[in-house]
């Protein structure tokens, strides 16, 4: 599990570090886990790194100090280093090395005409500019760079955070650096798996240059290790009610797929069994006819106490048996997921408001699984109110007494008690028809099988939640591999994410 830490974390614990260490240790570490990366993408593009053609972006503060100094281990291996400084006083020590070590120093201002084809004709652009701790938008000088970046060929390495990039929140104001490589130190901020800040971060490296945190954070990023407890092998003794039942309340004639896709996937993701509530409009019966396993059943859901989960709403048009459906699962005294045509029917309809929040105060789970649209229907203006993505989530949660899913680039699992994972598995591959009904079903699934197996807690559940987050995100990955997928395929490479979260492999033999 890796931990997302706030820019306020992250200071206070460098402030720690430079009361032990001798001046400059800690930039020393960052550069040189900075140009031990670039090292890396030069002998993979290049295969050498003598002779590439490297440019650092570099602006006032210690952002530009770590890629001056990493330059200069750059010009020691070989490269042609030069840094276009946005500053006339730019790190003085870092640029000393540089200039010791045989790179240049441009002054964007006053070389421009010779900074551009620098920029355009580099193998990498090491951006610098501005660190973890920049708001708002760029200056007007340094968008001017950042377009001449990104008008070349060159591979952009972000240091720590791209600049124009909210490290707390992801938020980005204006112009920003569109990152293919993000080295950052110390810990993984928010801004860099969060939207829109994630896509704007390419592929995110860590470096540990020894910072320690005084209290636990309170956001993760879930590791395949982490998955996999929760969807572990069957015990020995194991019998399909100990391995958790999911109940489905979805489909309707306008839309029966969607239970087949929430039904379908509950049943790859490791349970004993799935049932169907019968709502006697044939959609029942359709499920059962393709999943012959599946069981129906039309009593009351607070009567089935065989269902450990609920999973209720893809499918749901919103007509009046949708809503006496969703208040009949919401009455049940087990945890429930609530997504598409169930999330309308929240959001509009205050007693299911109500008993949403009344389940949490007796402790009971209630999972609200929306794209923006939907959240946006919950949360009117939160979005763009509340400084980004995961703010947002949370501020429902609080409000809702519900875990909220928020599904986009890097989806947001936040609890009502604060706790907070974002994924970072998902990818745009699974924007197509139909995904939302398989991750209800995943995530219905995991949580079945942690409250069969006692694993009760707020804190157990939420971390359930965001592994079946996971299972969906990787489950699409797989699937896309070789062709475009459809929800159905997503649904179906359900088992291979979890052999990959259990094994390290998707494959059963763990051939490619």
């Amino acid at each position: 599990m890796i931990d997302i830490r706030t820019v306020a974390e992250v200071r206070a614990a460098e402030d720690v570090q430079f009361a032990r260490l001798p001046a400059g240790a800690l930039m020393q570490r960052a550069a040189t886990g900075l140009s031990v990366a670039v090292l890396g993408i030069l002998s993979s593009v290049r295969g050498s790194v003598v002779g590439a053609e490297v440019v650092l972006l570099v602006g006032a503060g210690n952002n530009g100090g770590d890629a001056l100094w990493a330059g200069a281990m750059l010009a020691r291996r070989g490269c042609r280093v030069q840094a276009v400084c946005l500053s006339d006083t730019p790190h003085a020590a870092g640029t000393a090395a540089l200039r010791t070590a045989g790179g240049r120093i441009l002054r964007w201002r006053d070389d421009e005409q010779e900074a551009r084809p620098a920029v355009s004709q580099a193998d990498v652009v090491v951006d610098g500019i501005v660190g973890i701790g920049g708001t708002g938008a760029l200056r007007a000088e340094a968008a001017a760079l950042v377009a001449s970046a990104t008008d070349g060929d060159a591979i952009i390495v972000a240091v720590d955070v791209p600049s124009g990039v909210d490290a707390d929140t992801g938020v980005v104001a204006g112009d920003a650096v569109m990152a293919d490589v993000t080295v950052t130190f110390g810990a993984l901020k928010a801004g860099l798996v969060v939207a829109p800040g994630a896509l704007r971060s390419g592929t995110v490296r860590l470096v540990d240059i020894g910072l320690e945190f005084a209290e636990a954070a309170e956001a993760h990023v879930l590791e395949a290790v982490d998955v996999a407890a929760w969807v572990t092998e069957p015990a020995p003794d194991a019998y399909k009610y100990r391995r958790g039942v999911v109940g489905v309340a979805a489909g309707s004639a306008a839309y029966p797929g969607a239970s087949l896709l929430t039904t379908g996937a509950a049943r790859h993701a490791n349970v004993g069994m799935v049932r169907i509530l019968d709502r006697a409009d044939g959609v029942a019966a359709l499920v059962v006819g393709s999943f012959p396993d599946i069981v129906k059943d039309g009593s009351d859901p607070s009567d089935q106490t065989r269902v450990d989960v609920w999973a209720c709403g893809p499918g749901f048009p919103g007509d009046r048996l949708d809503s006496v459906t969703v208040a009949a699962v919401l009455a049940s005294s087990v945890p429930v997921v609530l997504d598409a045509g169930a999330l309308a029917i929240a959001a509009e309809e205050p007693d299911v408001r109500a008993s949403i929040a009344d389940r949490w105060r007796r402790g009971l789970l209630t999972v609200l699984t929306p794209h923006e649209g939907e959240f946006e229907r919950l949360m009117p203006g939160a979005l763009a109110a509340s400084g980004g993505r995961l703010a947002a989530a949370r501020a429902a949660a609080s409000q809702w007494g519900a875990v909220i899913v928020l599904k986009g680039p890097g989806t947001v699992i936040a609890s009502p008690d604060g706790g907070a994972f974002v994924d970072v598995e998902g990818s745009a591959d699974l924007g197509c028809a139909g995904s939302g009904d398989v991750l209800t079903g995943v995530i219905a699934a995991v949580l079945s099988g942690a409250w069969a197996d006692g694993r009760r807690t707020s804190a157990n559940l939420a971390e359930a939640v965001a592994a079946g987050a996971w299972l969906h995100g990787a489950a699409g990955r797989i699937a896309a591999e070789h062709a475009p997928v459809t929800a159905t395929d997503v649904a179906s490479a359900v088992p291979a994410a979890i052999r990959l979260a259990r094994f390290g492999d998707p494959t059963p033999d763990g051939s490619s």
